[in-house]
């Protein structure tokens, strides 16, 4: 009996649970009981994990603590690193160019404005200068998570100021990782340096070209090649290293881990695959993101809380006020209404997220002292607490300020918001610009790669395994001008956008001057970037010149290889960008796209419940436009589409139907569509938008009716209304004549009007 006790003993001394386990079960047990009360009370679950990391913390005993928090925060940045890396999924670089320049002007005043204010506070509150630009940078982003939940339990997600609401939280995610690497250069310098912060502006916006074009031009053709070889298990592992990857890459270069993941999410987003992805992945951020915040919470001192109740308040009343005012004034500067002004600032007026990122950034740097951290999460606490609250009173606080201000005033500001935005003809100017620049910067940021790989690998690799150094160097210039030749032939010779400049090249009223200047300032460039790559490898003046003179030579006898090979980059590159776009529009052919418009109507999709009283009866019998003043743009049935139906045309369960009205009009209309509970995002992959053309004394259309210009037939576009003399004329009769200074709404695919304009 005594030996077995002693076996026993030993056996349990034996057996050590590492630190790292009981702390993990400690931390998820406290998350999940905490997370299932905020759900039962229906508040954020972040905000629960905050809590959660708070009770098991270092500053309250009542509960057993952590022991090990080093590894907490290893785990907690790995945590951050899946964040961004789904935030990255979701982001998508083409999703950012749909955004149009309504959100990101909004976004950006935003930015602008809060980092003034929160440097403002800062020393205000006697606090230190890189404590206040942090804060600066803690109050200018705001939370998606926090915001994407009040909608959903709001039903607001149709509304117009909604679709403005999600396009600058796109723009805030890319500003927001700019954020980042700024306040990094910042830190490590201690200083303000503007050519510090333009190196690291350049630099960041090299890396992000080079690693998207090289993404995009071999992860989709992996993908696509590993296809049948993939199934969820194998998707999710690839998917979570190529991440981890491009964090070592943007570590190695200097860059933080969190941009890294936020790259890679963004490259995955553009493929086939991204959606599959981001489910996939969907768990594996929900717990080491659950790590994260709960890292958050355990950093938190009450003590130091109640002692800076004054600054949290403080703090709070400039987020919202200055997030209020500063949204409010962006969107209305980019044209919206003044009421989508007001809902947008209010619903935006909190901070979250990346707040905790960027104030983990300043502590993790040491730049920041400790009580801007804790500050960082009872603000974002109170205004998570205050964001359903300010959305719901948002159109209240509209019609306060309509009742507030002179009737003049706001007779001005629609006259502003209603002529902001106007339909022009693209200049063949315009066009050819947009591809010349876009050409000099993608070409060079690739010629610049293949010089660094070149001088930095190739050439020590060669000298390595070639003992004449000569002809070592001979052979990594080769290698470095064989990969660049076809980038520098597309940079100094191919022809860009030819219809645009022989239009401008024959145009009489053009000068051909600046032509001629663009295009030998391309040719000047590429030579300059030859000669800058051989002179690394070749000093001797003689040697160097005869060399150039063979590069030359066999670009002339090799310049259609050069061409082929060039083209058929491209394509691969493009097929790569756009696969994932052309299998959407095959399945959502011509459908149309919300869109934001400055007018007070816009377009929202709407599913007919089986339930609907509307079912088999026709436009004409049902009377939407009459009883609801509203108009149908579009009927999706299943792979048909029927644009601007006729009034004979029935609905039938499961169609998509596109509507245009105002948020009031669309609310009374819903409930006889759509079953309450079919909540849905946007969707804004499609074409086709609300637009409007003002008729000028050159116009086309000046004089002649809405019948007779053959509008609908020619570009399948629908007038919906027309501004005259301050007058809104909405559904207007067809035989009605435009006239001069007219503002023609329009449901139409902006690039077919156009084309339909410059040919009328």
């Amino acid at each position: 009996m005594e030996i077995t006790f002693l076996f026993i003993s030993e056996t349990v001394d034996m057996v050590h649970l590492p630190p790292l386990i009981s702390d993990l079960g400690l931390i998820l047990g406290a998350a999940g009981i905490i997370t299932i009360i905020f759900k039962k009370i229906k508040q954020p679950l972040v905000l629960g994990y905050i809590i959660a990391g708070l009770l098991v913390g270092r500053h309250i005993s009542i509960f057993p603590s952590i022991t090990d928090q080093e590894n907490i925060e290893i785990w907690a940045e790995i945590g951050v690193i899946f964040l961004l890396f789904t935030l990255g999924l979701e982001f998508s670089f083409k999703k950012l160019a749909k955004v149009g320049g309504a959100a990101s002007i909004t976004a950006i005043v935003e930015v602008v404005v809060m980092l003034a204010l929160g440097f403002a506070t800062g020393k205000l509150l006697g606090w230190s200068n890189m404590d206040s630009i942090f804060l600066g940078g803690v109050l200018s982003v705001s939370s998606t998570t926090i915001i994407i939940r009040a909608f959903e339990e709001l039903d607001v997600k149709t509304q117009q100021f909604a679709v403005l609401v999600f396009g600058v939280l796109i723009v805030e995610d890319l500003v927001a990782i700019l954020l980042l690497v700024l306040l990094s250069t910042l830190a490590l310098s201690q200083a303000f340096s503007g050519a510090e912060m333009l190196i690291s502006v350049l630099k960041l916006a090299f890396f992000l070209i080079l690693w998207f074009i090289a993404g995009i031009f071999l992860i989709p053709t992996f993908l696509k090649k590993t296809r049948k070889l993939m199934n969820d298990e194998t998707l999710l592992i690839v998917s979570i290293a190529l991440c981890l990857i491009m964090v070592m890459l943007a570590t190695k270069v200097g860059f933080s881990p969190a941009l890294g993941a936020f790259i890679m999410g963004s490259i995955l987003a553009e493929t086939v695959h991204g959606e599959t992805i981001e489910h996939l992945v969907k768990s594996v951020k929900d717990l080491f993101g659950a790590i994260f915040f709960v890292s958050v919470g355990m950093l938190i001192d009450p003590n130091m809380l109640i002692d800076n109740i004054g600054p949290v308040l403080l703090i709070t009343l400039v987020t919202v006020g200055g997030k209020l005012f500063s949204t409010s004034t962006g969107a209305f500067i980019s044209g919206q209404s003044l009421k989508t002004s007001v809902q947008t600032g209010m619903s935006l007026s909190q901070i979250g997220e990346f707040s905790f990122i960027i104030a983990t950034l300043g502590l993790t740097l040491k730049v920041t002292s400790e009580v801007l951290y804790p500050i960082t999460v009872a603000v974002s606490a109170i205004t998570t607490f205050t964001t359903p609250y300010l959305i719901r009173y948002s159109a209240k606080m509209y019609g306060f300020i309509e009742k507030t201000l002179p009737e003049s005033w706001i007779r001005n500001l629609n006259k502003y918001s209603s002529t902001a935005q106007v339909i022009t003809t693209t200049s063949d100017w315009k066009v050819y610009l947009h591809s010349y620049i876009y050409n000099l910067v993608i070409q060079s940021v690739c010629i610049i790669a293949i010089f660094f790989v070149s001088t930095k690998y190739m050439l020590p690799l060669v000298r390595s395994q070639v003992d004449n150094i000569f002809i070592a160097d001979f052979i990594a210039a080769g290698f470095g001008l064989l990969l660049a030749a076809p980038f520098l032939w597309a940079l100094s010779v191919r022809r860009i956008q030819e219809n645009a400049f022989s239009n401008l090249w024959h145009n009489e009223n053009v000068s051909r001057g600046p032509l001629i200047a663009l295009n030998l300032f391309r040719i000047i460039l590429g030579l300059f970037f030859t000669v800058l790559l051989v002179i690394q490898f070749i000093s001797d003046p003689y040697i160097l010149a005869l060399v150039i003179l063979i590069i030359a030579v066999l670009t002339s006898l090799f310049s259609n290889r050069i061409q082929k090979t060039y083209s058929q980059l491209e394509k691969r590159f493009l097929t790569n960008l756009n696969e994932k776009e052309q299998l959407q529009n095959e399945m959502h052919k011509d459908k149309i796209r919300p869109d934001i418009v400055p007018w007070d109507a816009h377009l929202v999709e709407l599913r007919v419940s089986p339930e609907s009283p509307f079912v088999g009866k026709s436009l004409f019998d049902l009377g939407i436009r009459e009883k609801f003043g509203v108009n149908v743009a579009l009927i999706e049935r299943g792979r048909n589409t029927i644009a601007n139906p006729g009034r004979d045309e029935k609905l039938y369960p499961g169609d998509e139907v596109m509507v245009i009205g105002t948020d009031d009009q669309l609310a009374k209309l819903k409930p006889f569509i759509e079953l309450p509970d079919e909540n849905r995002l946007p969707i804004e992959r499609e074409t086709m938008t609300l637009q409007k053309v003002t008729i000028n004394s050159n116009s086309p259309l000046k004089g002649i009716t809405i019948r007779s210009s053959g509008m609908r037939e020619k570009a399948k576009a629908l007038v919906v209304g027309i501004e005259r003399d301050g007058e809104r004329i909405l559904n207007p009769d067809s035989s009605m004549q435009f006239e001069e200074e007219d503002i023609v709404w329009i449901v139409c695919n902006p690039k077919r009007l156009q084309d339909f304009l410059n040919r009328a």
